[in-house]
This record gives structure tokens, sequence and C-alpha cells, in this order.
């Protein structure tokens, strides 16, 4: 690193009467450890092995038989705010991630800008000798600076990784993930076709960041950050994986939750008494389903099946790895998920989750028609919420919500070097924010009073590392409120108040998502003796509650939660917003905040080009990708706009004439003729070369995918246009996109559009 020391040798007048001097090299405390994060997404509190699944997870098994498992670690219902709060020791609203990046809003524990006075864990440990590595998942700079003419201050290079591969935002595709090396957009480095899938891909490039390190400082410690994908939506998996669960979940979620419930009794996960939470009424019984249901939802979840344990396998690949260097005793290693199980694949899951934020229902016998195709890389797919409910066995409803279903996750700690116990359990309360003080106690650094310049405000979190050694040590975090969309609750020393409010767009358990806040229903769970959240006491203990909804205020008062609101469409940040866009060929990818809005408006498009003896074939523009998006293209010498409505209906409309020699403007124009369609015309100039319809157009959200300009990224909106798929050297010159008057809102799909990335 930089230093400002003084220069503390001899200079005089010759070499001969001076004496060097060379500042010290950062060096971490004796015997520091490796330390290897590894964050699964959105996987539930029950579908690891160890907790009580049969998903073969053989490594994240290991891992807990040669250490220890937590049965009561939690987090904040929500992937960006509870990364910001592993990797801080601070509240997700302290950091500016009250929610995902994509749905900020103008507030400070909503902005999404996590402030320089939360030092990340990596800048400590990069301040005190370690190589730092993140490979995976991001997701923690606003979502308008994720574009390659963003700064790059809110980028892991900018927060202390030294290294990098991964995605910025909350998603990608496994097979053509929108990839960053360090602070560049790079290409997969294989197609799949070739055999590529994303997981496989960030475990290479984990091992040779520590090789790389290994050649030049066999001693010194790292810290690799590994945030996997998997196994957030779109579920896809080497299909070798996928079809080894053929049949596996045939008996359904409400059988299969009662199996792991046994298996987490019998192997003594769960504390004495815990009883398993009722079904809800808005899941539906298994046998109420129809043949052909049944059959649809058991191979969604045999897809996520193959999916986790694939993404177990590579970890297998990279334990194997370390072992291989002789450091497996000296790695601090620690596995958990950021959430609960995700129920964004809605009663019935989803091909294309893409249906769902754009407000359009799926069909059965589409679904099933294109059964197997699910995992694959035209596929965007999601299980049934079924299978959200029984992977938080024996929990309470999932992600995003407060209930112990959405905050309560695995949480595997091993350390052979350090940690005694082996395959043992710890029952006490245990959160995110508490992760990173109990790694720099086990490293034996304290919090620096400042980084960089900045001073640093006092962590949030408590050091669980007296657990390690001893199971009955008491909970050292006594207190800690949650809040998420609208939802909320407060544990405090063994109690929990906690209330569902439904979020606008989302009122799925009949519940009113306009009623006040103050009116709200609150629970009251003894949850040191009720863990599941069975026996609601609000009505026999009314002023515990009263005490407990007091603190609850009390602590988002202190800590940015509020202004309330469970419509996070509203607020959010307008400050990219405009009507005219011009761009050059070859721009970086642009997500959807900052690319051209056309969507439900009239709008404008004009590609000036230079067509020569070569022609100009190749991507003028494109947005989104196989599951849904546009692309505007030259083919055979035509200009040629294709629209794809989510997937499945697909419309083109070509010039009837092929572009002239020379300088030429083609130009695009789209006007309306109802609510989300309306008829296209082609030009050469002024004159008229095409004319169509579109009978649909997408209500509000592309997905994952993002703009272009001189070629398609990703899965491509028409099959062949993947890759560069780049016009002749020189063709493209400009390009400028022109909104024309107002947009057709729908502030429900703002909302569910918002959850997209989460």
């Amino acid at each position: 690193m930089p230093t400002e020391e003084p220069f503390q040798g001899v200079i005089g007048r010759t070499l001969e009467d001076s004496v060097p001097w060379w500042p010290p090299l950062p060096e971490a405390p004796e015997g520091a450890p490796n330390v290897v994060v590894v964050l699964l997404d959105d996987v539930g509190y029950a579908q690891i092995g160890c907790y009580g699944s049969d998903i073969a997870t053989p490594n994240f098994d290991r891992l807990a038989a040669g250490g220890l498992r937590y049965s009561n670690f939690h987090t904040t219902a929500l992937c960006s705010p509870t990364r910001a709060a592993l990797l801080t020791g601070r509240n997700h609203h302290t950091n500016g991630m009250g929610r995902i990046v994509e749905i900020a809003s103008g507030f400070p524990g909503y902005d999404a800008v996590v402030p320089k006075s939360s030092g990340f864990l990596s800048e400590i440990l990069l301040r005190a000798g370690y190589s730092t590595f993140l490979t995976g998942k991001w997701h923690l700079a606003p979502a308008g600076e994720m574009t390659m003419g963003s700064p790059r201050d809110k980028w892991p290079l900018g927060r202390g990784f030294e290294r990098f591969y991964g995605f910025l935002g909350g998603e990608t595709d496994q097979y053509h993930p929108d990839l960053v090396h360090d602070n560049h957009q790079v290409d997969p480095p294989r197609t799949p076709e070739e055999g590529y899938h994303l997981t496989e891909d960030l475990v290479d490039h984990a091992i040779a960041y520590i090789t790389d390190v290994r050649a030049v400082s066999p001693e010194k410690p790292f810290l690799l950050w590994y945030a996997p994908g998997a196994c957030h939506a779109p579920h896809q998996a080497p299909a070798e994986y996928i079809d080894r669960y053929r049949g596996r979940f045939d008996q359904g979620w409400d059988q299969w939750r009662h199996e792991v419930f046994e298996r987490q009794v019998a192997s003594g996960l769960l504390p004495p008494g815990t009883r398993l939470s009722d079904r809800p009424h808005w899941v539906a019984p298994w046998d109420s389903l129809s043949g052909d249901e049944r059959t649809l939802y058991a191979r969604m979840m045999e897809v996520y099946a193959g999916f986790l344990e694939h993404t177990d396998a590579q970890l297998g690949r990279l334990l194997d790895f370390i072992e291989t260097l002789g450091e497996t005793d000296n790695t601090l290693v620690l596995a958990m998920s950021d959430n609960g199980a995700s129920a964004e694949g809605g009663p019935r899951g989803s091909f294309n989750e893409m249906y769902f934020f754009n407000f359009e229902p799926e069909r059965l016998e589409e679904n099933l028609q294109r059964m197997d195709l699910l995992g694959g890389p035209r596929a965007h797919n999601h299980y049934p919420w079924g299978w959200a409910w029984a992977g938080n066995t024996p929990l309470k409803r999932w992600k995003r919500e407060t209930h112990e279903g959405g905050v309560c996750d695995p949480l595997i700690v091993n350390w052979p070097a350090r940690i005694s116990a082996r395959g043992e359990t710890r029952h006490q309360y245990v959160h995110a924010v508490d992760v990173l003080p109990t790694v720099l106690e086990l490293i034996g650094l304290d919090r620096p009073d400042e980084i960089n310049g900045v001073p640093q405000r006092p962590l949030e979190g408590v050091s669980f590392a007296a657990t390690l050694d001893d199971p009955s040590a008491p909970s050292a975090h006594v207190t800690q409120y949650y809040e998420m969309l609208g939802s909320r609750a407060l544990y405090h020393d063994g109690w929990k108040a906690v209330v569902f409010h439904p979020m606008a767009g989302l009122p799925y358990d009949g519940s009113d998502p306009n009623k006040p806040f103050d009116e709200d229903d609150w629970e009251l769970y003894h949850v040191a003796e009720d863990f599941s959240e069975t026996r609601d006491l609000a009505s026999e203990q009314p002023a515990k509650l009263e005490e407990m909804i007091e603190l609850w205020w009390s602590e988002a008062e202190r800590f940015n939660v509020l202004p309330l609101t469970n419509q996070p469409g509203r607020g959010g940040d307008r400050r990219y917003r405009r009507d005219r866009y011009q761009y050059g060929p070859g721009i970086g990818s642009l997500p959807e905040i900052v690319a051209p809005n056309l969507r439900n408006r009239p709008w404008r498009m004009q590609a000036e080009l230079l067509v020569g003896p070569a022609g100009a074939d190749g991507v003028i523009a494109a947005h989104g990708g196989s599951g849904g998006g546009y692309a505007i293209y030259v083919r055979d010498g035509r200009l040629v706009f294709t629209y794809n409505f989510l997937g499945t209906t697909v419309t083109t409309v070509t010039a009837e004439v092929a572009l002239p020699p020379g300088e030429v403007t083609a130009r695009i124009e789209f006007v309306p003729t109802g609510p989300f369609q309306g008829d296209l015309d082609l030009y050469y100039g002024d004159v008229p070369v095409g004319q169509g319809h579109l009978p649909r157009t997408t209500l509000f959200t592309y997905g994952m995918q993002g703009f272009t300009v001189g070629y398609q990224r990703g899965s491509g909106v028409v099959a062949g246009l993947e890759g560069r798929c780049t016009m002749p050297e020189g063709s493209l010159r400009r390009v400028v996109f022109e909104a024309q008057g107002r947009r057709v809102q729908n502030p429900e799909a703002q909302e569910r559009a918002g959850l997209a990335m989460q």
C-alpha cells in the first residue's frame, strides 16, 4: 500500500555516505488465518444437507462436520442489505442499504451509498497485510454507477479488494453473465455450448488469484469473498446435475417439509421444543394440484437442487485447492446465505421471471411444453413458492419478510487450527453485523479509528468468537431491529415482535398494502422457547408487546430506518432520466436505470451509417436478451427491428430494400396505437422502406441484460446475435434515441420491477 511515512535513512552527497531505507511492508498478526467467506444467494434455512435437506451438499456438510453450524444466525431478509451488513459490521440502514440498490430512494437509510465511515472488512484486512479478492456478486454500488462511464469508488476495487471477477448487479445469467474483471466489462471465456457455467468460472478465478499471491508471497494471508449467483434465479445448472434429481421431489412440498423437519430434530439442529409451523393458506396443498402441475413443479425443484449441488461441487474444488497448498488448517471459512428462500416464482413458478415482473400470467400448458428447457441457457426459471416455504423449514414466510423464514439462515464456521469442536451446533442468537467483529477478534485486530483519513463510526455488531469454544456462552447480541419493504420486527433478549406489511403490488396473502403502519397487527413470540414462531403471545402479554414496539421505534430513529414505506418504486433516483440519448459504437453495457427508456411511449431511433463494399451487417443497438427485449440490426444489407416479448412472441420488421451504398441515416419510428402496442416505420433518410405492428410491448422491464450499441452482449434477443456481431469497422458512426411524449405509467409494475434484481 502507498505510504506517507517520512524517509528514515540518510541522504549524503554520494551513495557512499548515504543509507537507504524502505518502509516496512504491512504484516498481518502472527498466525493470522486465511479468511474465506462463502456467501450463497436465496438459499433457505433447510436447503443445505447439514440443515436437514436431502439435496447433496457434501462440501458444505464437511465444513460443518469439521467445525460448527449455527442454528440461530440472522440476516436482513434481502441481499444488498445483508452484504453491506456483513462487510461493514453496521446495520443496513446505517449503510444506506435499506433495500437493494435498484430501488434506492433519496433518504439517508435508502440511498444505496455505503459511507466511507463504514469501513469494509476488505479495507481493514488490506491495511493489515492481507491480499483481498472477490469473485461473484457485488450488488453494493448504486444502480446508476454500474457502467463503464461511472466512477469506480463504490466498486470492489474502490472498497479494499485488490482483485474482482464477477457481476455488479443483483443477478445474472449463469450461462451469459454480465461479467466485470477488476474495473472493466469482459465477455465469458467460453460459450454454453463449450461447457461454460459462471459458478465454475468464479472458482477458476479464485484459484488463480490465490496462485498469483503464493507465487510472490508464500506466507501472506488472504481474504477471499466468494459470492456465487447461486441459488438466485435464474436457476441454471448443467443437465447432468439436474437429472440426478429426477423423481426425487414427486412427493411434493408438504411431505418433503415433514421429512426435513424430522432430520433437523434428529440431528440436534433445532432447540428442544421447536414445532413445525403451519402451512399458510396461500400455499396450495400438494395433493390439491393437478397431475400436470405436480409434474412441472417437481421438475422446477429438481433444477434448483441440481443448481445447489453443482455449486457445492465448485466449493469442493476450492477447498481441495487450499488443501493442496497445505493451508486448510489455518483457513477460517464462514459459509452462509444472504436471506431466506425466495418466493419470487409465485404460486405456479416461472419459466421466465420477467412474466411476473411485467404482470403477464404464464400458462401451464406453455410451461409444460418448455419443461425440458428448464435450467438451460434459454430459460430464466424459478420454482413455485411452495418450495420456498419448504426450503425454510420449520420457519414462517420467506425472503423479503421479517418473520424467521426471511431472516434466519444457515451459517457454518470452520477453522481446524482454532476450533476444537467438530460437528457441533451453536444456538446463540447471531446477526450478519456480528461477522466482521468476530473475524477481527479471531485474527487479533482492532477496528481502526480511521481508514484512508476517514474517521470510522462505531461497529453495531458484536463478536460471537466466544461461542466457538463454549456452547453455553451467552448470546452477546441482545437487541436487533429488522425492517424490509414495510415489514418490521424487533429481537430483544429472547423475545421477538414482528409484523408483516404487504408491499405495494404484492398483497399475496389478502392483506391490505394501503393499511396505515400504525394500524398493523403486531405478533409477539418468545423465540428463546418458540424458535419457529408458532405461539403468538400478543393478546396474552400486551404490555410486553407495547414495550417491544416502542423499542423498535427507538431503534428505527437511531439507525436511519425512517421514513417507512412499502412502495419501493417511489422516491427513486431520477437524476439519470432524459429524453435524448446519443451514443457511439462499442459503449459498455448500460443497466436499465441509465438506458434509453422507450417503453410505452413514442420514440425515434436514428443510426448514421457508412455502407461500404463489404456491406454493414451487424448490430446497431440492443436491449435485453432471450427472455425479452429488442434488437436493431442490419442483416443481408437490410435494416431489421426485432421485438422479443418475454421470450415467446417475437415480432420482426425488415426493410423491403437494401441499404444504399455510402452515407445513410437509418431511422425507426414507433407510435403507440393503444396500451403496450403500436406501429413501427422504417426509413432510409426520409424514404419509407418498411412498416409493421407490435401487438405487445413489455410493460416495465427487460430484466438483467443491459443496453448495448454496436453489439449484443449476453444471450441474444434474436438467436444468432450473441456475442459481438459487429459491423465492419467505421460502418456505424452514431446512434440517437429520442423518446417523445409521456410514458404510460403502471405503479404496481414499478414496484414489482424494482424487485427483479434482488
